[in-house]
């Protein structure tokens, strides 16, 4: 698809301007609640760019029907707001899915809403294993922490690391990150040396890092919201002089975005991470994928993990809508979704019929200098990797 054909798509998307009349299925009316404003605004944009990408690349449509895209605005983890602007996507503008949740207190406080209006909620980001199990109605297209944090010990154990330090931000995602990581770094005889929970509105890290620098482990296990935080601490890293000490540096998903990675510069260099979605993923699915992402952002943006959530949640909907349609009970869609395999940008996924999250390859990275360009490569792999806080309670 040409650049002129994807902005001419891409604007009857978001303007509209056609009347839905003419069109001869009913209109799929998508209610997305995200951060559009404020300091976590970027992971807002992604999953729109995420959502626009896909549909830019079909035509404005979702399985020949016309959609309309409605976002409310969270302004954050503000479990209240997400709750309130759900109901009003529910009550008043008669959605018929609910999607987006980049954070998983707004994703908890949905999800009763979703059974009582047996609504699909798709989850296009929100991470913690727990949210699909308090709602039949939920999918989940992203990933969770376990699923990320589970091999990540297993490899390291195998590469030599015998303690490991963690430094970690004071929320769910990272508790449970870190507990599963615990699980398999310490099943092959691993050691944690210590940890520490950081105020997630923390700007200084050097503090935390002295003090595992102190504790002389292998290696540091880091987990942060992405962003503004993992510049920090890649910067708090190198000036600490961790690297230097030959402390390793390894962490979950959240830590290889090319933005994130641009900002940190040489302070990143060697970190290792895993996760679901990597920029450089050598596949055509991807290269197509960040061709259309470039045009859709302007070019002022390049594709995570977030944005890949958001363009596949919106196949996974279009997949079930061209099994079922529009029913007039729509949970038959969240049906439709249970066992779905698609290929995405980030390699082969699947919706697990039992639990409804996502069975993906989970990537391991690091961050090298490719020509002038600070960037992550892939180097090895774990295929199939269910959501192990389920697969093994």
């Amino acid at each position: 698809m040409n650049k002129t054909r994807i902005l001419a798509t891409l604007g009857a998307v978001l303007f509209c301007t056609a009347p839905y009349a003419q069109s001869t299925k009913p209109t799929v009316k998508i209610g997305v609640i995200a951060s559009m404003s404020g300091m976590y605004e970027v992971g807002g944009r992604q999953l729109q760019n995420g959502i626009n990408t896909y549909l830019a690349q079909n035509g404005g449509k979702l399985a020949g029907h016309d959609t309309k895209i409605i976002y409310r605005d969270t302004a954050g983890a503000n479990p209240e707001v997400a709750k309130r602007v759900a109901q009003e996507l529910i009550t008043r503008d008669k959605v018929d899915i609910l999607t987006g949740f980049d954070f998983t207190p707004g994703a908890m406080a949905v999800a009763p809403l979703a059974t009582q209006a047996k609504i699909p909620m798709v989850l296009m980001n929100a991470a913690t294993s727990i949210i699909p199990t308090k709602s039949p109605y939920i999918v989940r297209t992203s990933f969770t922490p376990a699923q990320t944090a589970y091999p990540l010990g297993e490899w390291a154990a195998k590469q030599g690391i015998k303690t490991v330090y963690m430094v970690l931000a004071d929320f769910a995602p990272a508790t449970e990150a870190a507990t599963w990581f615990k699980k398999s770094f310490e099943h092959a005889g691993g050691k944690i040396s210590g940890e520490v929970a950081v105020p997630l509105t923390n700007v200084d890290f050097a503090p935390y890092l002295q003090k595992a620098k102190d504790e002389k482990p292998d290696a540091v296990f880091a987990f942060f919201p992405v962003g503004e935080p993992v510049i920090l601490f890649y910067k708090a890293y190198k000036e600490r002089g961790l690297a230097k000490a030959g402390i390793k540096l390894i962490s979950p998903e959240g830590w290889v975005d090319q933005d994130v990675l641009d900002a940190s510069g040489d302070a990143a260099l060697g970190a290792i991470s895993t996760g679901f979605y990597t920029l450089s993923h050598n596949s055509q699915k991807n290269k197509d994928f960040r061709n259309t992402y470039q045009t859709v952002s302007g070019g002022k943006m390049e594709p995570n993990y977030l944005a890949v959530g958001a363009y596949d949640g919106m196949a996974v909907i279009a997949a079930a809508i061209k099994k079922v349609g529009l029913p007039a009970d729509r949970s038959q869609l969240v049906d439709a979704m249970k066992g779905l395999t698609l290929e995405s940008p980030r390699g082969p996924m699947t919706i697990d019929p039992e639990t409804r999250d996502v069975i993906n390859t989970v990537y391991l990275r690091k961050i090298e200098k490719v020509g002038d360009k600070v960037t992550a490569v892939e180097f090895d792999k774990f295929d199939a990797v269910k959501d192990p806080a389920k697969a093994h309670p």
